[in-house]
């Protein structure tokens, strides 16, 4: 069973080379600089940045540091803070559950929301995407948002991008990300319970910031869109059972969706030149063969 041990806490504040990134800007900076200049054709960088959250004020610059933000929750649909790239991806080590409770989005103090954490399993694996970011002003929000009014607390760990190739901006290669992560100890800490219990009280919960059931499936929409072909048993049950829960109570499914989130372009750097490859080939093209009198 998926656990948390007691070797393994995660930090109370983010860990100390996070904390110092914007002083010596070592991580993530330095291979995506690399990558562009080797790469004059490559005009795509800033697409992300004028798509995604234009309001946002994480000011962007190339000589600035980076780093990466792994989401496994509502940051995969939902991030609220401007980035210049997302990749599509997994960490190891971990598994996705709606053990956390949420009393300031997706639910409130006398009816708290479900939302996802991760739980330690040496054999699991959570897919999601990560943000590059660059600047303190996204850490700064993601604290607010995360830490204190979430409940979470933050670690780091390898995150393997789901497509590598060439041009990928870590060359396919794990980079280290930070995840914010609900730990037992936390105030809205919920834990475990029947997945049946877990959908009934999700269908029943509503917070500022939507339904509880729109956070459930718009997390499945990005899985199903995103990552075809994985299963994630803990979510895509759930679903199923919200969205059975929903047509037996007679609620439609439009009054809990809200408003669609913005576009969010995730592995940009497919779009980028790449030599031909026929791996992927079902078909070679007909050929006119010239016969040769030797």
């Amino acid at each position: 069973m998926a656990h948390f041990s007691g070797h393994r806490q995660a930090a109370a504040e983010v860990p100390a080379h996070f904390k110092n990134l914007f002083t010596n800007g070592q991580l993530g900076g330095a291979e995506e600089n690399n990558n562009n200049n080797n790469n004059p054709g490559n005009n795509n960088h800033n697409n992300n940045e004028q798509e995604n959250r234009p309001d946002n004020d994480n000011n962007i610059g190339e000589s600035e540091p980076a780093c990466w933000i792994f989401g496994y929750g509502s940051l995969c649909w939902h991030p609220g803070f401007t980035y210049s790239k997302c990749i599509t991806g997994y960490i190891r080590g971990y598994v996705r559950r709606f053990w956390q409770g949420n009393v300031t989005h997706r639910g409130c103090e006398k009816k708290p929301g479900r939302v996802a954490t991760l739980v330690e399993d040496k054999e699991g694996i959570t897919w999601g995407c990560a943000y590059r970011i660059t600047g303190s002003t996204a850490l700064e929000y993601l604290k607010q948002r995360e830490c204190t009014l979430g409940g979470y607390a933050t670690l780091d760990t390898k995150f393997f991008p789901r497509v590598a190739s060439q041009d990928a901006p870590f060359s396919g290669e794990a980079v280290e990300v930070l995840v914010y992560v609900a730990t037992p100890e936390n105030i809205h800490w919920m834990g475990e319970a029947p997945v049946e219990e877990l959908a009934k009280q999700i269908v029943t919960c509503r917070g500022p910031s939507g339904h509880n059931a729109e956070y459930l499936l718009r997390l499945a929409l990005f899985m199903h869109e995103e990552i075809p072909g994985v299963r994630d048993e803990h979510l895509f049950e759930l679903e199923r059972l919200v969205l059975a829960e929903l047509y037996s109570r007679g609620i439609p499914l439009s009054s809990v969706m809200g408003r669609n989130p913005d576009r969010i372009r995730r592995d940009s750097h497919e779009d980028i030149r790449r030599p031909p490859t026929f791996e992927f080939t079902s078909r070679v093209p007909d050929t006119k063969l010239r016969c040769l009198n030797i």
